[in-house]
């Protein structure tokens, strides 16, 4: 069957096709088209993909605004980073993270909201515009211990998804994260291999997953030999970094090793120990975490762990999907990879 023209002529242009046109060229009842656009259910395989080629016949778009009426969602998503703007630009994950997330949203056919809520008042305007229902769910990017936004959505019940382990509220909302332990235990081990006996570590943030779950690998796979006294603690940016170091080299200068908790720290340690005219890796080797972009590109190019950034992504967009339609929180825990490089 195909289209009158009186059904798509008016005023001598063409109209937007309606769910009667695509009902018309599928040979089906609108109440099937209308099962179709929200999701399949109950439809059987036969009209599936006669209302599937009408769609593409006649050019519908769905009204995003009348769909969302009549299921009472929104249809969108948002990526919330709770850190300080300035992260956003300069720590080169969430740039990954958020292309990851909208790629995986786009097979949804769904759009994707980011919002940054770094302070107190941001935290308090983006906590109002989530829980008044502008957003079918959240994924939350780098959530610290005892957040209030965490708090917030979890009270008003918005379906949330967390990269990384959200601390303190493990059992109640669902996450994606690498495994941070084994990650670092195998960068210490490495380390180690290279023959490095005085092996220091850079944290991140005690109040992210990062942090803790990081210094938890490096302390177990020291055992006996951890000393409180090579652990410097870093804010997950370049400058942290370097202040780690040099207060690394200031307090314990046979430091032969150090591994550092994300790649930009490392960039800034690497700048530290250039200063200080130590060599890398001759006088001490640097290893990294995460393996961003950002990694190979220093002098010397960085020994890491690599995440699976385009996996956390993706697994986090389908984990929220079940918990908007009514699941479970789940939590998936991906493998890390040793990328060796020049700095070990």
């Amino acid at each position: 069957m195909t289209l009158d023209s009186s059904a798509v002529e008016q005023n001598g242009g063409r109209k937007r096709p309606t769910i009667k046109d695509v009902a018309a060229v599928a040979g089906v009842s609108r109440g099937t088209v209308s099962r179709v656009l929200n999701g399949g259910h109950w439809v059987s395989p036969e009209a599936l993909t006669a209302v599937q080629a009408a769609i593409r016949s006649t050019g519908y778009a769905a009204n995003r605004h009348a769909r969302s009426l009549v299921t009472g969602r929104a249809n969108s998503v948002a990526f919330l980073l709770t850190e300080p703007h300035q992260l956003l630009f300069e720590d080169p994950n969430f740039s990954v993270l958020l292309r990851g997330a909208a790629d995986a949203l786009a097979k949804r056919d769904m759009p994707l909201l980011l919002m940054v809520a770094g302070t107190p008042e941001e935290r308090r305007r983006v906590t109002d515009y989530v829980t008044a229902g502008h957003v079918d769910g959240v994924l939350l990017i780098s959530s610290h211990a005892e957040d209030p936004v965490v708090a917030s959505l979890l009270r008003e019940r918005v379906p949330t998804v967390a990269c990384g382990a959200p601390l303190g509220y493990e059992g109640k909302v669902g996450y994606v994260a690498a495994d941070d332990v084994a990650g670092a235990r195998e960068m210490v081990r490495h380390l180690r291999e290279t023959g490095r006996r005085h092996i220091a570590t850079i944290t991140g943030p005690l109040d992210t997953p990062g942090g803790v779950l990081r210094l938890q690998g490096y302390r177990d796979e020291l055992g006996d030999d951890f000393d409180e006294g090579l652990v410097a603690h870093g804010d997950y940016s370049r400058l942290g970094g370097q202040r780690a170091m040099a207060e690394l080299l200031a307090a314990r200068p046979e430091i032969d090793a150090v591994f550092v908790a994300s790649d930009l720290m490392a960039a800034g340690a690497l700048s530290t120990l250039a200063a200080q005219g130590r060599r890398v890796p001759e006088d001490v080797a640097v290893g990294g975490f995460d393996d961003s972009w950002l990694a190979a590109t220093l002098v010397p190019a960085l020994t890491t762990m690599r995440q699976p950034f385009e996996r956390i992504s993706s697994e986090m967009v389908r984990l929220l999907g079940e918990v908007i339609n009514g699941e479970q929180p789940a939590t998936v825990i991906l493998p890390t990879t040793l990328v060796r490089r020049d700095s070990t």
